[in-house]
Formats: structure tokens, sequence, C-alpha cells
């Protein structure tokens, strides 16, 4: 047994909803925390949809059930008396290195876990924020988190082995998941080999190589890949897509990792994916 019973999930947006609804479809008591009122009812809305859209689907018995376990608020402090701290938010250095500083202070039990979601950001950059690096480490999940499998496991330099296997018997035994370990790099393991291939893509379509239908239709009739990269950048979004290749330039300084300028130009013209109908394609 983990000990992990009570779970806090800071950031209420796709993963950090899905996140959510993982932990509370497996019985574990659930606090999301959002910045605003407004972001409350938005996370909200959207457990709920996932959650009756599982039940209508045969997932689940009852969508009301596990709402139950879930509580949405907009204040930090709801969190000290957690066991486990998964912080979702924006992929922003800063921005996430104050939140764990914050997080150091509130969360009370010594032994509690502080996590981040982050598909990017070296981990030490953010245990070093704390009192208790030791405790501190990477839990990677992937969109969407109640239907892929996979998370990435990333422990810092300081993080203490005792922590890291906690977190993986928390993912394996209690969530169902399946752990894979990652060095503390700038990307782990998926991530570095995704987002280049994706860049690829976007360059290609930049030359005026080929269209964006073909490229990813030749992907996924050619390769058997369930959708093509420039669907998928659309799918994990066009800003998190610019965000991760920004981390894995900046740690490695290889041109691979560089984002194109249509990447950049597009993410500054709000054109970010699915999540605001339109990016490379355009959504209803």
């Amino acid at each position: 047994m983990t000990g992990i019973e009570r779970v806090g999930v800071v950031g209420g947006g796709l993963m950090g909803s899905g996140i959510a609804e993982v932990n509370a479809r497996a019985g574990k008591d659930v606090i999301v925390v959002e910045s605003s009122p407004a972001a409350v009812d938005n996370a909200r809305q959207r457990l709920t949809s996932s959650l009756e859209r599982a039940e209508s689907r045969g997932k689940i018995e009852s969508a009301a059930a596990v709402l139950d376990r879930i509580r949405v608020v907009d204040d930090l402090t709801a969190l000290a008396d957690r066991d486990i701290v998964i912080e979702a938010i924006v992929e922003d250095e800063a921005a996430k290195t104050d939140l764990f500083r914050r997080l150091d202070e509130i969360v009370t039990s010594p032994d509690a876990i502080l996590a981040s979601n982050t598909s990017s950001i070296p981990i030490m950059k953010l245990a070093v924020a704390t009192q208790r690096p030791s405790h501190v480490l990477g839990v990677h999940f992937f969109n969407p988190v109640p239907v892929l499998k996979l998370v990435e496991l990333v422990p810092s330099l300081m993080t203490d082995a005792a922590t890291t296997e906690r977190a993986r018997a928390f993912v394996q035994d209690d969530l169902g998941k399946n752990a894979i370990d990652c060095q503390d790099r700038a990307g782990f393991v998926v991530n570095a080999l995704l987002i280049p291939f994706i860049l690829s893509a976007i360059r290609m379509l930049e030359s005026g190589f080929a269209t964006a239908e073909d490229i990813d239709q030749g992907l996924v009739l050619g390769a058997a890949h369930p959708q093509g990269p420039l669907a998928l950048a659309d799918l994990i979004g066009l800003d998190t897509t610019k965000a991760v290749a920004e981390s894995l330039y900046e740690e490695f300084k290889e041109p691979l990792y560089a984002a194109p300028p249509l990447l950049a130009r597009m993410v500054e013209a709000g054109l970010l994916g699915r999540k605001t109908g339109r990016g490379f394609y355009t959504y209803g």
C-alpha cells in the first residue's frame, strides 16, 4: 500500500482535470485548485462532461459517485493535508518554481510528495525551490489522461529512492498506469523523441514540401500512426509544443529542437490547435 489517499492537483485544464479524474476513479479523495472562480467553474464542467461520457460508454458505473470524490476550489491552502500534490499548470518555469515554493510552505506532511506533470522542465529546477527536494519528482501523464496508460517518472539528483518507488506504486498499483523511468533531462523520453518529429513536420509544411493533410495522411497510412504529427500538435496545443521545444533547445542547443518560425507566428496569433478551434486544422 502506498498510503496515498488524499490527492491534490493544481490546475484544472485538460491535463489537470484528467489527472483528477483518474485519481477519483481509483477511489482517491481529490482536491483540484484553480486560479479563479471562473476557472473553478470551467474545471468542474470539464470533469462533469468527461465523467458523464465515461458513464454513457460503460467505463464507470456512476459519474456522480466519482464527482463526489472531487472538490474544485480556488484556495491553494486547501492542499495542506494532501499526501501527494501534482502540479499541472502552464508550462512556464517561473510559474512552476513559484508554485513549488508555495506548496512547500503549505503542505504539512513531511512525507508528502510534490510532483510535477511538466513535459519538459528539469525537475531539479523545481526541487531546489523547496526545502524538501528529496520528495520532489516528475510524474508526467499523457493526454487524454483517462485513456493513455503511460506515466514518466522523473527523479532529480536529490530525489530519495523511496520517494520514487512510492510514486511508482501509486501510479501502477493505485491508478493502473504503466510507469517508465527517465533521467532528469528536458523532454524526458517521449517528448525528446516526439517534439523533433513534430517540428520536422512543421518545417515540411512551412517549406511548401507538402500540405498538412498529405503529411498527416502519409504517417497514418504509411507508418500506421493513429494520427499525423500536425493533428497531434493541434491536440497537444501549439503553445505547449513551442514551450517544450524551447526547453529542449535551451538544454541541448541542437538545431532539431528549435521552434520553426511558422510555429512561433501561430502561437503569437492565438492559433493554438483544438483548444482554440484552429491550428493546422479548423475545428467546429
